[in-house]
């Protein structure tokens, strides 16, 4: 056996962690990287050119980000 399994069963028996909570805490950091790099590139091409479409696609990321955070949040707050 290897050590990754030997402390994954140990987990499992000691009922530590919820592995459906930590994939989804491990999915929405990984989203919310990505969506924050969106929103620093959107910011780059704002400062170069002004554009109502680029400005409502910043709105969106923000509200999405904002929204992960809260959830990400509930998740830790949860255990």
């Amino acid at each position: 056996m290897g050590i990754k399994k030997f402390i994954k069963r140990a987990k499992e028996i000691l009922g530590l962690e919820d592995e459906k909570k930590e994939s989804k805490k491990k999915s929405l950091k990984r989203l919310l990287k990505k969506l924050i790099k969106r929103k620093r590139e959107i910011c780059t091409m704002l400062k170069d050119k002004k554009s109502k479409e680029l400005q409502e696609e910043l709105d969106i990321v923000s509200l999405q980000i904002k929204k992960g955070k809260k959830i990400l949040h509930e998740l830790y707050k949860s255990n």
